[in-house]
């Protein structure tokens, strides 16, 4: 699946106005990530390992990267740091299915603009890009996710 064309660049309709690329070496988790976005048809594009991410990046001008931190091949950290050099870089959603409070920060450190779970917070994805593509704001530098029921109660 490296380096797959997943859809079209000229199918993808005007009105969507995001183009995105999904940083994933999971072919399970790619399948399912396209799923998911299948009604807002964006993913353009599907690279498994970080030395490709950020050339792919620039060549498709993406809008979006949604990142996972561990690769087929090096590291999202790494990806997360090269996008990141250019003046002009795209909101970045990390997903990952290590919900570790380092690796949050560090994620945000680095200039992450999200921080999602993939095993509660993918259902939030689709929306959060709608609006993006629509020109609305969508509060940055936010960890999404679903309070848990402990997490309500203030037991952590």
């Amino acid at each position: 699946m490296d380096g797959m064309l997943v859809t079209n660049v000229n199918a993808v309709p005007r009105t969507a106005g995001l183009r995105v690329l999904l940083v994933e070496d999971s072919p399970l988790l790619t399948a399912r990530l396209i799923e998911i976005l299948e009604p807002l048809p964006t993913v353009q594009a599907v690279t498994t390992c970080d030395n490709e991410a950020a050339a792919r990046t620039a060549a498709l001008a993406a809008d979006v990267v949604i990142l996972d931190l561990h690769l087929k091949q090096g590291s999202g950290f790494g990806v997360l740091k090269r996008l990141l050099e250019r003046d002009e870089h795209p909101v970045v959603f990390v997903c990952t299915n290590h919900d570790i409070p380092g690796y949050r920060r560090r994620a945000f450190d680095l200039g992450a603009d999200y921080f999602l779970d993939k095993s509660r917070d993918l259902p939030e994805l689709p929306m959060m890009l709608l609006r993006l593509a629509r020109g609305e704001r969508v509060a940055r530098g936010r960890f999404v996710h679903r309070p848990s029921a402990e997490e309500v109660a203030g037991v952590t």
